[in-house]
């Protein structure tokens, strides 16, 4: 799935000459996390989000340090941070530095994107210009679109079980064969060996994956970590 698949259009945006005042009271009326600011060609100037808001002078939350860290910052950065605390126009404290992608992206990598930049909204351009924007709700959106209903699909005891043990087999914490799978009317029984508590929710949720399953009833054992004894 690509990101204009899932992409919210049109977006809300703002010009980079409006107010802080009218920024602000357009996200609150909207209820949107963020606001692209845009140019009037259509190319994207910059992004203003709720952090953007959070050092504000009229707040009393402006950044404060000693006189002597003052000195060692350097009078460059002590700026910028005045700007940001009591600029009055979006350009002045909008984040100029936009992490952005193309309509054909993967979601794996809109989400790679968020993740490494912490971020949570990734605009969408297409030769320079905003055509949408991806949020987590847009990608929590995707995600019920794409999960299995429950008791959507039925299948007989022997398939559930042949592809329960083949998710298991395919995964690295599953210990190879250690863990024992039986089904009764699409109900599954996890048996056998675990090293490691978290292989137990692990197993849990591939058997929950597999299409038939009704339940799962867990019958694992923590052996706890294994030790090897060399004998001399």
């Amino acid at each position: 799935m690509q990101a204009e698949a899932i992409m919210t259009t049109p977006v809300v945006t703002v010009g980079p000459g409006a107010s802080i005042a009218d920024a602000a009271e357009l996200r609150l009326a909207r209820k949107i996390g963020c606001l692209p600011v845009v140019r009037d060609d259509g190319t994207v100037a910059g992004i203003i989000s709720e952090g953007d808001f959070l050092r504000r002078q009229e707040l009393g939350t402006q950044r404060v340090r000693p006189r002597w860290l003052e000195f060692v910052v350097g009078p460059g950065k002590l700026a910028n941070e005045y700007v940001l605390a009591s600029g009055r126009r979006v350009d002045e404290v909008m984040t100029g530095q936009v992490v952005s992608a193309p309509p054909g992206a993967s979601l794996a990598e809109i989400v790679g994107l968020m993740t490494e930049n912490k971020i949570k909204n990734v605009p969408i351009v297409q030769a320079g210009k905003l055509v949408g924007i991806v949020t987590r709700t847009d990608l929590l959106r995707a995600l019920l679109c794409v999960l299995p209903k429950s008791g959507a699909t039925t299948a007989d005891d022997d398939s559930i079980r042949k592809n329960v043990l083949a998710e298991l087999k395919r995964q690295a914490w599953s210990n190879g064969g250690l863990i024992g799978v039986s089904v009764d009317r699409g109900t599954v029984e996890l048996s056998g060996a675990i090293f490691d508590e978290r292989q137990r929710k692990a197993a849990v949720v591939a058997a929950e994956n597999v299409a038939g399953v009704k339940a799962v009833k867990d019958s694992l054992f923590c052996a706890g970590p294994l030790s090897v004894v060399l004998v001399s």
